[in-house]
């Protein structure tokens, strides 16, 4: 839910962002050139684009050429251009917003990536910490769950001992989400049913269960759910009393 209500932020923005800054030019649209107009719509491109989707700042693009059409350009609140330079100002407008929006973007989508990748290192190695200082796995297996409850955006997760536990949909050793024996495409829909079951393993034994009552539609990638394994494995170190896994 949280993941939809921010995409409708964003598809508000998109469209919202730059129709608010054209209608502002309008009182100073006699004074500023096309040109001087277009620069500024990319602007507020680049200001959606900030938020590291790239389908919101090409809408975002879109958006700016249709307003600067309508509201900056001859006759104005029609989509007919009358001047030849204006209409080769709004394609380029077009074409820069369009490549300006996605370089933006996808610098901030790395940047976020690779600051999520670095709390997921220090998850890690805390838990390996905790399970190299000999700390009881019930603790362990508690700070697990609220790792896990983070990195893959659940509603709920708990631990269990009982290995007998089955579900129709479990997660494989290497991160693999399988109903049955079907892999199901977590990158797109998110974890499915009302609950995956994550195997704690350690010396090739299965010592208990994590499950994990997922958010619906919030998409979890392969290295966040190798990273889940990992976590759970640390619990198994501990649980064995054997030697903590090494990140």
């Amino acid at each position: 839910m949280r993941e939809i209500g921010r995409n409708r932020v964003l598809a508000a923005a998109a469209i919202g962002a730059p129709v608010m800054v054209a209608a502002l030019l309008i009182p100073a649209r006699s004074h500023l050139n096309a040109g001087n107009n277009a620069l500024i719509l990319v602007v507020a491109v680049v200001a959606v684009a900030t938020s590291g989707s790239r389908l919101a700042a090409a809408v975002a693009a879109l958006a700016a050429a249709l307003s600067f059409d309508l509201f900056l350009t001859r006759p104005y609140y029609s989509l007919r251009i009358t001047h030849r330079d204006d209409i080769i100002t709004d394609v380029l407008l077009l074409v820069v917003a369009l490549v300006v929006g996605d370089v933006a973007a996808r610098g901030r989508a790395h940047r976020a990536q690779s600051h999520k990748r670095g709390d997921e290192v220090a998850s890690l190695h805390g838990l390996t910490e905790l399970v190299a200082e000999g700390e009881g796995p019930d603790f362990v297996a508690m700070v697990a769950a609220g790792e896990l409850n983070e990195l893959l955006h659940l509603r709920d997760c708990r631990f269990s001992r009982h290995v007998g536990v089955t579900a129709p949909t479990h997660i494989t050793p290497n991160g693999e989400v399988l109903i049955g024996t079907v892999r199901w495409a977590t990158g797109k829909f998110g974890l499915p049913t009302k609950e995956v079951d994550l195997p704690v393993r350690s010396r090739g034994m299965v010592l208990g269960h994590f499950l994990l009552v997922p958010t619906p539609l919030i998409p979890v990638s392969d290295e966040e759910l190798r990273v889940a394994v990992a976590i759970a494995d640390q619990v198994g170190a501990a649980m064995s009393g054997g030697a903590a896994i090494s990140v």
